[in-house]
């Protein structure tokens, strides 16, 4: 079973002993991606409201998925982590916004995030 890591150029460069995301091939395949931030693509620059934050880790994810012939409605799974409470409302936005009536199986955590200037960090999977 092939697994292969999607490093788009256009996301911010990788962490150490991290992908953006992994994809698990054989009859049908998944795509695991690792919790995304809000940073742009040169790696430093995050914009301070949680909405911009937001827009750009929906961008990544639509990257990712598009980089493993894949869309938003191959979505199976979201994980949000919120670093304040006062951002699920914003959050619950976002998601209408971006997927629609599509509902995959989410859950929401709030908690401190690694940087105090993350207002949330979003995993996925998807299966095609």
């Amino acid at each position: 079973m092939p697994v292969i890591t999607h490093n788009p150029a256009g996301l911010f460069p990788q962490y150490r002993c991290y992908s953006h995301a992994t994809e698990i091939r054989g009859d049908s395949r998944l795509l695991i991606i690792s919790g995304l931030n809000g940073y742009l693509a040169d790696g430093t620059t995050m914009p301070d409201s949680f909405e911009e934050q937001a827009e750009i880790i929906w961008g990544h994810i639509r990257t990712l998925l598009q980089s493993a012939d894949m869309d938003l409605g191959n979505l199976v799974s979201l994980r949000t982590y919120l670093a304040d409470p006062m951002y699920d409302e914003a959050n619950v936005q976002m998601r209408i916004k971006h997927l629609g009536a599509h509902e995959p199986s989410l859950t929401v955590i709030c908690c401190r995030l690694l940087d105090p200037k993350w207002k949330l960090e979003i995993e996925a999977m998807a299966a095609a």
